[in-house]
């Protein structure tokens, strides 16, 4: 997600002997993905990281699985409705939207994980729509607050702690494939370009903390939606130091830099992340066109190869009615979609807005859960009738 980074004392060169201050060896670990030709991270702990006792299967969040097959409509599913002050993150997801590539859902956990957690499956986006804290890994701990996506690499074992008294309630994609930072973003250098619409200094990173010899030892493995339980012999947290490009990292909605045209631009301006079968978007307050003949509002289309999703951050979005913080929308492919009646009039002579929402598109089409149909506001297909 972000270019190399050294944290702590590693030796000059990998695959050498590295002792701590008692003369020590340490072990390495190489982190890596794609086999051996992707991005890769070497960490060095203090006790062998592949000691660990299997203690069978456990539990963990809701894996997702599709009700029965619905008419072709547009949907709109009130996620606010959902309970929440609920178990910890680990066990808290509720799915709400998913296909062979992504699992959308969202989670409003009340209490810290008692556990650390590998998805072994995916790479996990999570936008923080409220609430706050961290999230503990052998790369250190790095906070979050709302507006905030955190980034978390497939493979990372990690847990999260939450501030006290915050509410919490979060939009979770699972990635089932690849995140990443938009290939055309970057530089041949692998640095992201003047004209990207962020920088490498908007990406946090979390502050590497000294080994901890915390009692904590439960570890909760997800593979092939199966949770397995493990015990390990010493803390994950032993780590001396790190160099790589694989870690946690966390990005503030509001540092998105919006592009602004003459008329109205394709949403996939707004492209943030990058994955497997689909991206993320990031909506924003900003200007709008500026041409003096120019329609603000997003004109009516019919896209035949993509599912959108938007999660509604604030209560008004510049197309949309009847929306609230929490919404969540599914216009499938298949039939148009556009603005509801009147918006797309209301919004000429607008020279500005300061809506903010999470897009997703999806290539293949995306099959909804019980979580989802519980809270479906069942006029919303309808709303669009003039």
């Amino acid at each position: 997600m972000q270019g190399r980074i050294v944290r702590g004392r590693v030796p000059r060169k990998p695959h050498t002997r590295h002792r701590d201050a008692n003369g020590d060896l340490l072990y390495e670990e190489c982190f890596t993905r794609q086999g051996f030709d992707g991005a890769y991270s070497v960490l060095y702990h203090r006790y062998r990281p592949h000691e660990q006792i299997h203690r069978g299967f456990t539990e963990g969040f809701a894996i997702a699985e599709a009700v029965a097959e619905r008419g072709l409509c547009r949907r709109h599913y009130k996620t606010w409705e959902l309970p929440a002050n609920g178990p910890s993150p680990l066990l808290a997801r509720q799915p709400l939207l998913f296909n062979d590539d992504v699992v959308v859902g969202v989670l409003k956990p009340g209490v810290d994980d008692d556990r650390f957690f590998v998805n072994a499956d995916a790479d996990d986006l999570y936008f923080m729509h409220r609430g706050s804290g961290k999230l503990v890994s052998p790369f250190g701990s790095l906070k979050f607050a709302p507006g905030d996506y955190v980034c978390v690499p497939r493979g990372v074992a990690h847990r999260f702690e939450l501030a006290p008294g915050d509410e919490q309630y979060w939009l979770s994609i699972e990635c089932l494939g690849s995140l990443e930072i938009p290939r055309g973003y970057l530089n041949a250098a692998g640095q992201l370009k003047l004209d990207a619409p962020y920088s490498h200094r908007d990406f946090r990173v979390p502050e590497f903390l000294p080994p901890d010899e915390d009692e904590l030892r439960l570890l909760t493995v997800k593979r092939n939606n199966r949770f397995h339980a493990f015990e390990c012999a010493h803390s994950p947290l032993d780590v001396i130091g790190y160099d790589g490009a694989v870690y946690p990292v966390a990005f503030q909605i509001r540092d998105f830099e919006p592009r602004v045209g003459q008329v109205h631009l394709p949403p996939s301006v707004h492209t943030t992340f990058q994955a497997t079968g689909a991206v993320i978007c990031s909506f924003v307050p900003r200007p709008l066109d500026f041409h003096p003949e120019a329609v603000p509002c997003p004109y009516p289309h019919s896209s035949v190869h993509i599912d959108e999703v938007l999660f509604y951050v604030s209560d008004s979005f510049e197309s949309r009615k009847g929306i609230g913080a929490g919404s969540l929308s599914h216009h499938p492919a298949g039939i148009p979609h556009g603005p509801h009646p009147g918006a797309y009039e209301a919004s000429v002579g607008k020279r500005s807005t300061d809506e903010m929402a999470v897009m997703l598109d999806c290539s293949s089409p995306l099959q909804a859960t019980s979580f989802a149909v519980q809270t479906e506001d069942l006029a919303y297909h309808s709303s669009f009738m003039a």
